[in-house]
């Protein structure tokens, strides 16, 4: 009865330790996904309870990665279930073509200093794309390379 309760509290001790830590970047992964913080907070907690039900098959690696993991399954499962018809990403060649010739580096810096435009713009992409950029440029994830 003693080391089961030992046990248990040196198990919570490592998950608060390993896994409480990344709790700002789930939220902001999942704010975005979501599109409202009160959904979000609630994803969030969804994810941490599966983080804690699971933690005994993290050995080891990125704890962050395994966690976003987790929150990202956790806003596709509460978004299938919510609102499947933001799933769907209707791809238009002339809103999405790259030939615009107006835009010289200068503009495009002046464009990028707009943080509104750019926060519009991340509104703005179905959520597989805008799930990508939140994780690579605003949480730091590095994508892993797929053989060719």
């Amino acid at each position: 009865m003693k080391d089961e309760r030992l046990q248990a509290h040196n198990s919570r001790a490592r998950f608060e330790q390993v896994v409480l830590p990344h709790l700002d970047a789930a939220y902001n992964l999942a704010r975005w996904l979501t599109r409202n913080a009160h959904d979000a907070e609630g994803v969030v907690q969804e994810a941490y309870v599966r983080a804690w039900k699971f933690f005994g098959s993290l050995h080891g690696g990125e704890s962050r990665s395994w966690l976003l993991t987790i929150v990202r399954h956790t806003c596709y499962t509460w978004r299938q279930h919510n609102r499947a018809h933001d799933l769907t990403t209707v791809f238009d060649e002339a809103h999405h073509s790259v030939e615009d010739t107006t835009a010289n580096p200068e503009t495009l810096l002046s464009q990028r200093a707009h943080q509104q435009t750019l926060q519009q713009a991340l509104e703005a992409l179905p959520v597989a794309f805008r799930e990508i950029v939140v994780l690579r440029e605003l949480e730091g994830c590095r994508t892993k390379r797929l053989p060719p």
